[in-house]
């Protein structure tokens, strides 16, 4: 193979992706809140004051998800499922990812916020800059640590500032369930659905320039569109000689305007084949025609899914022969919905028996008693 001399007659640029994760490390000690030695930059007193309001957040977590929703969860699931979790609409949320399916080798979640640069946090010197970070990354986290939702106007915000909000949340959830980063790399989807891992070099030309937001309403990120999309690989805390599992966030657009202008994305899950899938709080997207595309996919690929009232409706489940078991109560959806598919659910619970939900999972309903629900999604496994 031939070898091309840099242009200054030094060596060639290295092929290899970039690797992110000394940057990364430090971030998770930041965010991780056990303790670690911080290095000098950092101001540890502005540290230790963010994770006295944070701490009794993950702690409430390890408690209710440990104890009793994991556990219940788990009795849902069919004996075997595929390795692979896919999570649409899931922003910041691999916390309840690995909560909801612990065993997952492979896990994909999708949402209009991008992962965001990590290289910041070893070059700070404001500690001023650090508490306004530290403070929205909170705020994004506060509502799916201690209600299992998120608020997109909170996920938004943290696309600007000193601590990339997506990925600092990811880490939470790695944090949660006893596990810790070994592999941090950014990627692109391509046309075909492979995906190109950036090289030091590609993200050097990449310097500059900023990354295009998803939503109208959302904020401008204020980071290179090189980290768009991010890959971490894990293993349990303490036992890096274990083989790694993977989890990826892919900034996306998953309406049929966004999937059609991106057509690698939806080739890159369909190639996946069966998967298992979660949704919640997605705002009824999937009840909209406006993505329709994602709504079949999810429909086509799910060997099993778990989710609130807002994943596809029972009648896209059972016209393809899949069958769906109700929780807890529901009568009418928490946003504004057709009334069509709110009837729909209605009825799909008052011709079951009643099942006990011993927890949220995702939104409530919009009763005022804000009833919790879920659904919980077998289909065939035959291709």
């Amino acid at each position: 193979m031939l070898l091309l001399a840099a242009p200054d007659g030094g060596a060639p640029p290295s092929t290899e992706p970039a690797e992110f994760i000394a940057d990364v490390k430090l971030l998770f000690d930041v965010v991780s809140c056990e303790g670690a030695a911080l290095p000098e930059n950092l101001d540890a007193k502005v540290v230790a004051a963010w994770c006295v309001g944070q701490k009794p957040r993950y702690q409430r977590f390890k408690e209710h998800w440990g104890a009793t929703a994991q556990p219940f969860l788990k009795s849902l699931q069919p004996p075997t499922l595929p390795p692979e979790l896919v999570y649409p609409f899931g922003g910041g949320d691999l916390m309840m990812a690995l909560a909801t399916f612990p065993q997952a080798q492979v896990i994909t979640t999708l949402s209009l916020e991008l992962a965001g640069d990590p290289r910041r946090l070893a070059k700070l010197k404001n500690g001023a800059g650090l508490k306004v970070s530290l403070d929205a990354v909170g705020q994004a986290s506060a509502s799916t640590l201690m209600s299992n939702d998120s608020k997109s106007v909170n996920l938004s915000k943290i696309q600007q500032g000193e601590l990339p909000g997506q990925l600092s949340m990811h880490l939470m959830g790695l944090m949660l369930a006893g596990m810790q980063p070994v592999s941090v790399r950014y990627f692109r989807v391509e046309p075909e659905g492979t995906l190109h891992y950036y090289t030091q070099a590609e993200i050097d030309g990449l310097e500059g320039q900023t990354a295009s937001k998803l939503n109208a309403k959302w904020k401008s990120p204020d980071f290179s569109p090189a980290f768009a999309n991010v890959e971490v690989k894990f293993t349990p805390s303490g036992q890096s000689g274990q083989a790694p599992r993977v989890f990826r966030h892919i900034g996306a657009d998953l309406s049929n305007a966004g999937l059609t202008a991106n057509p690698g994305l939806l080739k890159h899950l369909q190639g996946k084949g069966k998967v298992a899938l979660m949704t919640k709080a997605a705002s009824y997207l999937m009840w909209n025609d406006a993505f329709s595309t994602i709504r079949s996919y999810v429909v086509d690929h799910a060997t099993y899914m778990v989710c609130d009232s807002t994943c596809p409706p029972p009648r896209f489940w059972k016209k393809a022969g899949c069958s769906v078991k109700t929780y807890g109560s529901f009568e009418k959806s928490f946003l504004g919905t057709w009334e069509g598919f709110q009837q729909e659910l209605r009825d799909e619970y008052a011709a079951q028996l009643a099942r006990a939900l011993p927890m949220r999972f995702g939104y409530p309903d919009g009763s005022p008693e804000k009833r919790s629900h879920l659904l919980s999604i077998t289909c065939p496994t035959a291709p």
